[in-house]
C-alpha cells in the first residue's frame, strides 16, 4: 500500500523541542522530495519545508534556523526536528510526496504534491 505516516507528535512547551517522523511505504522514497506543512483550523496548509530526492533543504523563514528536515531513504523515512517551539507553532503537521523536485513553498504549494500522510498533532503550550 503506497502511503505516508507521520508520527512524533504530542504536547511541548515554549522553547521544547520534538523529532516528527515520516514513514513511506509502497514506493521508493529516493525518487520523491518530501515537503512537511501544517495546518491549523480556518488557515490554509502552509507548507514550510522540504527536501529534494536528492538531499537538498529548504525552510521558510518562520522555521529557518529552528527546524531542520533530513532523510533516510534506506530506511525509508524523513524527519523534522524542531527545536525552540514556539506557541504558534501549534498545528497538525503532515509530510507529502511528489516527484523528484522541491517547488518553492509558497501559498498553493500544497496543490503540487502528490501523496500526503494522515497527519500528527504538535501543541506547544504552557
Amino acid at each position: 500500500q503506497v502511503q505516508l505516516v507521520e508520527s512524533g507528535g504530542g504536547l511541548v512547551q515554549p522553547g521544547g523541542s520534538l523529532r516528527l517522523s515520516c514513514a513511506a511505504s509502497g514506493f521508493t522514497l529516493d525518487d520523491y522530495a518530501i515537503g512537511w506543512f501544517r495546518q491549523v483550523p480556518g488557515k490554509e496548509r502552509e507548507g514550510f519545508s522540504c527536501i529534494s530526492s536528492g538531499g537538498s533543504t529548504y525552510y521558510t523563514d518562520s522555521v529557518k534556523g529552528r527546524f531542520s528536515i533530513s532523510r533516510d531513504n534506506a530506511k525509508k523515512m524523513v524527519f523534522l526536528q524542531m527545536n525552540n517551539l514556539k506557541p504558534e507553532d501549534t498545528a497538525v503537521y503532515y509530510c507529502a510526496a511528489r516527484t523528484l523536485y522541491c517547488r518553492r513553498l509558497r501559498s498553493g504549494v500544497q496543490d503540487e504534491f502528490e501523496l500526503w500522510g494522515q497527519g500528527t498533532q504538535v501543541t506547544v503550550s504552557s
